[in-house]
């Protein structure tokens, strides 16, 4: 066997000797040997490819406990490891997004710009909606769940063996925010206010071992939306008579779309096409959540759903149901019916909310 000192072994891999040292410690990269006399460490060749692996890994700045989970992955499925590192990205792109909204909050505050929102309402606007789920025409059972207020609207659809109580005990979990959002919260605490409660509704869900919920939210504070969402749920806008979609999905056939490598037709006949990359669940960790914030303006129509829509109807005849000049109740309806007429294959949630002048 061919063994290779630290140094040796430390130039092949582009990682440090005290790098090397550190991931011995921790498991992830042991020595092939360790001369018991001086302590010496000595490296395999067949090595080398798990160390460069880890390198690039961390290059990228994935945690070390990602790093030996990926590394692990690589030996014995390539394809689970490359999945894992999508979902990394990822978040990484979600959250360096978040980041930058909030950056641009802190800079129109510190500028000047960022008044109470009060100040900015340039004329009162309310919200008219309606909110429905739908059992669909196959599934014996019907796991999801919808709020719409006048503050919050929300959808999630569970999944599991108790995916119903799941997608019920996110929706209760953010129900208080209902009554607590106030018109004259500034927009930096309208998303920490909104993120909280995406958190709270994480620890609910975990009480529900092997289920899970996806979930999509907005809050409503008389001129802004804030938006969460996690999963594959989804929220549109119809301004102008284009329709705006403004949530990515989670899952592994997005992240595919995304490199390139399927395009939106062959992802629909995808066999992954549900496989979420981000939810609610029992799994370790809080699910993180998308965080956005949207102006408002009169005329604005917004529509919340669950893929049982999202994935059965296309958007072109979503944007032409939504234009119509129907009431959302009547919205609602009608996109549920298209639902049904496309094999209402899954459960069924919409909620369409309509900004107005009062």
């Amino acid at each position: 066997m061919g063994l290779l000192t630290i140094g040796a072994f430390a130039r092949a891999s582009r990682l440090s000797a005290r790098a090397l040292r550190r991931y011995d410690e921790l498991g992830l990269l042991p020595p092939a040997r360790v001369d018991p006399f001086t302590g010496y460490r000595y490296y395999d060749d067949a090595q080398v490819e798990r160390a460069r692996l880890v390198a690039w890994l961390r290059r990228i700045g994935m945690p070390l406990a990602g790093v030996g989970r990926v590394c692990d992955l690589a030996e014995t499925d390539t394809d689970a490891a490359a999945r894992e590192i999508r979902a990394y990205w990822m978040q990484v792109e979600s959250e360096t997004s978040a980041r930058r909204s909030l950056a641009d909050l802190l800079v129109d505050q510190l500028s000047g710009k960022d008044t109470d929102m009060t100040d900015r309402i340039t004329m009162p606007l309310g919200m008219r909606c309606a909110a429905r789920t739908d059992r669909g025409l196959v599934r014996e059972t019907d796991q999801d769940a919808v709020y719409a207020g006048t503050r919050l609207l929300a959808v999630a659809d569970g999944f599991g063996g108790a995916g119903a109580a799941a997608s019920a005990a996110a929706i209760g979990a953010l129900e208080p925010l209902e009554t607590a959002a106030q018109a004259s919260s500034r927009a930096g605490d309208l998303l920490n206010t909104l993120e909280d409660a995406v958190h709270r509704a994480g620890t609910a869900v975990r009480a529900f071992p092997e289920s899970g919920t996806t979930l999509t939210a907005l809050l409503w504070t008389g001129s802004e939306l804030a938006l969460a969402h996690i999963g594959d749920t989804r929220a549109y806008l119809l301004r102008d008579g284009v329709l705006h979609r403004l949530t990515h999905d989670h899952t592994v056939v997005q992240s595919m779309i995304d490199e390139g490598g399927l395009d939106e037709a062959e992802a629909a006949a995808h066999p992954q096409r549900a496989m979420l990359l981000r939810a609610l669940d029992a799994g370790d960790g809080p699910g993180r959540p998308d965080l956005r914030l949207h102006e408002a303006k009169a005329g604005d129509r917004f529509l919340l759903c669950s893929d049982g829509l999202s994935t059965t109807v296309s958007q072109a005849a979503v944007r032409d149901c939504l234009a119509s000049d129907a009431a959302p109740e009547a919205a609602v309806d009608a996109l549920i019916g298209l639902a049904h007429e496309g094999g209402g294959a899954d459960n069924i949630a919409v909620v369409v909310a309509d900004v107005v002048r009062t």
